[in-house]
C-alpha cells in the first residue's frame, strides 16, 4: 500500500518532460500573425512568398498531396500563370491505349507532384525518417503556426552533454530537442523579388503563412460568413424584443 501511493506521488508531481531524456520542451514563441483574430486575414504577397519558399526549398522531400495548381489562384496568381506553373512539372497518367503508364505536363486540375514515388522510397532517401505531408501540417500542431516557426528558426549548435547519432540535430524547440530534419533555412537562400528581407525569420514567416492558407483556405470566407450572421441574430433579436413588449405590453 505505501509503495502504490509512493508511486503515484512521483508521477504526479515528476514533470512529464522530465522521462523524455532530452531535457524540457520549451514552447515556441508567440507571434501576431496577419490571419490571427476575428478579422484576420490572409497576406497574399506573403502566400506568394511562402509558396515560392516552399517549390525551392520544402518541395524537395515534403509532399502536398491535398493541394492543385489550380488552388494558387487564392494566391493571386491568375489563370495563365497557374497553368504556367503546372506545366514546369511532370505527371504519371495513364493507361493509355496500349495499357501503359507515361508521363505528362501537370495541368492546374492536378494535384501537387509529391517528390517520391511512395513512402518508403521517402524514408530510405531521409535516413529512414518519413518526411511529413505540409498539407495540413499547421492543424496537426498544436499552436501549429508558432510551432512551426519555431522549428525552422530553433536549429542551434547542440549543448556537449548531448549525444546525437549521425543525421540528427539539435533543435531548441523540437520535444527531446532531437530531430532527424537538417536546417532548411538559411539567410540569403532563397531571392524575393519584391523587397522583402532575405532573411531565416522572413521565410519561415511567409512559409508559416502558406502552410496555413493550405490547411484552411477558406478561413475568410468563414469570418466573413460568421460575422453576417452575429449581425443578424442581434438583429433579429432585437426585432423579437420588440415584437415580445409589443404582445405583452396589455400584461400588468
Amino acid at each position: 500500500m505505501i509503495r502504490s501511493l509512493l508511486l503515484i506521488a512521483v508521477l504526479v508531481l515528476v514533470p512529464v518532460t522530465g522521462f523524455a531524456g532530452g531535457g524540457e520542451t520549451v514552447p515556441p514563441p508567440h507571434h501576431h500573425w496577419h490571419f490571427s483574430g476575428v478579422n484576420g486575414t490572409y497576406d497574399k504577397a506573403a502566400l506568394q512568398r511562402g509558396y515560392k519558399v516552399y517549390r525551392e526549398v520544402c518541395a524537395s522531400c515534403h509532399s502536398m498531396k491535398q493541394l492543385s495548381f489550380r488552388n494558387l489562384t487564392d494566391l493571386g496568381y491568375d489563370d495563365s500563370q497557374v497553368k504556367a506553373i503546372a506545366g514546369e512539372y511532370s505527371v504519371v497518367d495513364g493507361p493509355n491505349e496500349e495499357g501503359k503508364m507515361f508521363e505528362r505536363p501537370a495541368r492546374p486540375s492536378d494535384a501537387f507532384p509529391s517528390p517520391f514515388e511512395n513512402d518508403k522510397a521517402a524514408a530510405y532517401a531521409n535516413g529512414g525518417a518519413l518526411p511529413p505531408d505540409l498539407s495540413l501540417i499547421i492543424k496537426a500542431r498544436h499552436h501549429g503556426p508558432d510551432y512551426i516557426h519555431a522549428i525552422l528558426t530553433g536549429y542551434k549548435d547542440a549543448p556537449h552533454d548531448a549525444h546525437l547519432l549521425e543525421g540528427q540535430y539539435w533543435n531548441k524547440y523540437m520535444p527531446g530537442h532531437v530531430i532527424a530534419m537538417a536546417p532548411p533555412l538559411s539567410d540569403g537562400q532563397v531571392a524575393y523579388e519584391d523587397g522583402s528581407p532575405d532573411t531565416l525569420d522572413q521565410y519561415a514567416s511567409d512559409v508559416v503563412e502558406f502552410l496555413t492558407w493550405a490547411g484552411d483556405p477558406y478561413m475568410e470566407t468563414r469570418k466573413r460568413t460568421g460575422m453576417k450572421a452575429i449581425i443578424f441574430l442581434l438583429v433579429f433579436a432585437g426585432v423579437m424584443y420588440g415584437v415580445k413588449r409589443k404582445i405583452w405590453s396589455d400584461v400588468h
